[in-house]
């Protein structure tokens, strides 16, 4: 449950190494978050996240989570509920791919939408029906601004996330009335070490842009945050331009 300060005092997050969502525990842990799961694969990098987080007065713990394997998540995510309530799940993993081998190694493209897609659909009903179960909390699902539209440079990755966020909508409505939020989270390109050495885009952010809105985003209660805002009135028009047109966009 929430602190007297409307904190959460419990975070989940799927992709314990992620920069952004080790960013949003940071800002969570300054408000007062107390219990911390960071789930992944087993890593030194996960290991030295976990450090480092306990080293802000959390308690934190490491879990062994593949998002390649969704037989095993009912019962890995079951074990972290039934230590106790999660007041916020957030679920950050993901991988980009790489466009033009993807699209030579069809396999290599399948392994991108089964992280992206399959794996955050199973993980995403198991921590959905375990947040219904105990009667509130939030599941932040990490989306992308590339699956607004398909573009010719990442429709491999683009259409994972798009899968993801109609998924993630759908799972929030179906969640009206349960006492559970569904936030959808947008953000456009981010300077993260997965970004390292790519084309920067026209309104980038980093980590802690992304985290900030997040946690502004739990306070509301919003269902859908954009990162930068901007972007919501840019994606309106771009998703309307003709495909004849979009092709030849800078986008």
């Amino acid at each position: 449950m929430k602190d007297a300060f409307g904190a959460p005092q419990s975070l989940l997050v799927l992709g314990g190494t992620s920069e952004i969502a080790l960013a949003t525990a940071r800002r969570l842990i300054a408000l007062r978050t107390r219990r911390v799961w960071l789930a992944g694969r087993p890593s030194p990098a996960l290991d030295a996240a976990a450090a480092e987080l306990r080293g802000r007065g959390a308690e934190v713990r490491t879990v062994d989570f593949d998002a390649l394997d969704p037989a095993s998540h009912e019962v890995t995510l079951g074990k972290v509920f039934a230590e106790g309530d999660v007041d916020v799940v957030l679920m950050a993993f993901g991988v980009l791919g790489d466009q033009a081998r993807d699209e030579e190694e069809p396999m290599a493209a399948v392994r991108v939408a089964q992280t992206n897609y399959t794996g955050a659909v199973s993980a995403g009903l198991v921590c959905a029906g375990a947040l219904q179960a105990q009667g509130h909390g939030s599941l932040v699902v990490l989306s992308s601004v590339a699956g607004e539209r398909a573009r010719r440079a990442d429709f491999i990755y683009g259409s994972s996330k798009a899968g993801l966020d109609a998924f993630a909508q759908g799972l929030g409505d179906a969640l009206q009335g349960t006492g559970v939020q569904v936030m959808v989270v947008r953000p456009g390109f981010v300077r993260t070490r997965a970004t390292a050495g790519l084309p920067e885009q026209p309104l980038a952010t980093g980590p802690e842009e992304v985290a900030e809105a997040i946690v502004t985003g739990l306070r509301r209660r919003s269902e859908t945050v954009w990162v930068p805002g901007s972007l919501r009135v840019v994606m309106a028009a771009l998703r309307h331009v003709p495909r004849p047109l979009f092709r030849r966009l800078p986008v």
